[in-house]
């Protein structure tokens, strides 16, 4: 967890109390609202796994609106703001540390909801998380899905993030491993950032497609924070669901 970083920040007592009644929205993507058809028409009761997506934000809101929610992280100090906002509200909301590619810990069909907000750019395969994500879902559940374009990382991240200049430096695919030089990267991001991954469309849409779901919904929003959002969307989503028995 970055120090300042905005999805690393919990949500409020007034967020938490507009959830309880019913007043409430979560984001996948940039500050855009998740489109309210996405999710199942009745959350409360709902069994939701909020995957890679620690920081004390989606999961407190959708536990405070009625789901039973598991919080699925990688960082300890992520899954501790959960904890934080559980413990201050009052909120039957569980956290369990790991890793996406692994969701060992959860038995077959255990989730109704599965919500990953923009993480994946830190995880370098995806194939695994799509498979999980579909077996840890019962039929007819939804995974709900937040990632960068990866055209963002066509560009210099010095000249964007300093002057706001988009300066075309990566071949894509990108790394951090294999496009800069160690001592840039610590230069650019600190000792302790984690390493970034683009990934293909392919990747990202034809994976979840080859874990068999079917995606039936789509959203694009530009990057909340960068020079690139007057010139492309930085963000898509999409809304995917496991073939079965609806809700």
């Amino acid at each position: 967890m970055e120090e300042g970083n905005e999805w690393s920040r919990p949500v409020g007592p007034e967020v938490i109390a507009k959830a309880r009644a019913g007043q409430w929205s979560i984001v996948l993507i940039g500050y855009e609202p998740v489109d309210p058809t996405w999710f199942p028409p009745e959350i409360a009761g709902r069994d939701v796994l909020c995957l890679a997506s620690g920081g004390g934000q989606q999961g407190p809101v959708l536990a405070a609106a009625g789901a039973r929610v598991t919080v699925f992280d990688n960082s300890p100090r992520q899954l501790a703001q959960d904890e934080m906002v559980a413990a201050r509200e009052g909120l039957d909301l569980r956290t369990v540390l790991g890793d996406a590619r692994d969701l060992s810990p959860f038995p077959d069909a255990s989730f109704d909801l599965v919500v990953h907000p923009v993480s994946n750019l830190f995880i370098p395969e995806l194939a695994p998380v799509w498979r999980e994500c579909h077996r840890v879902l019962r039929p007819g559940g939804t995974l709900l899905s937040g990632f960068l374009n990866p055209d963002v990382y066509l560009f210099d991240a010095e000249s964007l993030e300093a002057r706001g200049e988009l300066v075309v430096r990566h071949r894509l695919p990108y790394s951090d491993l294999t496009h800069l030089e160690p001592a840039e990267r610590v230069r650019l991001w600190g000792l302790d950032a984690p390493v970034e991954y683009s990934h293909t469309l392919t990747e990202q849409l034809g994976g979840q497609i080859a874990a068999d779901f079917a995606i039936t919904g789509f959203a694009e929003a530009p990057h909340h924070s960068e020079a690139t959002a007057g010139w492309l969307s930085g963000y898509f989503a999409t809304k995917a669901v496991k073939a079965g028995a609806g809700h």
